[in-house]
């Protein structure tokens, strides 16, 4: 079963997009990337939130996260967070094994 955690940074001054774009350049989120586990690495910014920066973070179960959390790359992205002064709000969800129903495919386009 996946986990996929959504971190929304927000800040101020175009600060967030800002740090999304050093973890990209830095190499960090690459680092990130290609952590045994890690499924899904990828920022985003939404439209009606112009100061938040969105990151869809997914690793194939806990063991993968916690590896994670006690890298190095944690420290960097502290400071990171730090240097933009930014805010964050989590939200967690788990995969669904049984994905989707013949009803939810049917709104899906392909």
């Amino acid at each position: 079963m996946s986990i996929t955690v959504n971190l929304y940074y927000t800040g101020q001054n175009g600060n967030a997009r800002k740090f999304a774009e050093e973890m990209e350049q830095s190499g960090v989120a690459d680092r990130i990337r290609a952590e045994d586990g890690n499924l899904k690495y990828e920022y985003f910014i939404p439209l009606n939130q112009p100061e938040t920066v969105l990151l869809i973070d997914s690793w194939a179960d806990q063991d993968a996260i916690d590896k994670h959390h006690a890298s190095p790359m944690m420290a960097e992205l502290a400071a990171l967070r730090d240097k933009y002064d930014l805010h964050m709000r989590v939200e967690r969800y788990r995969s669904d094994e049984d994905g989707f129903s013949d009803h939810d495919k049917s709104f899906i386009r392909k």
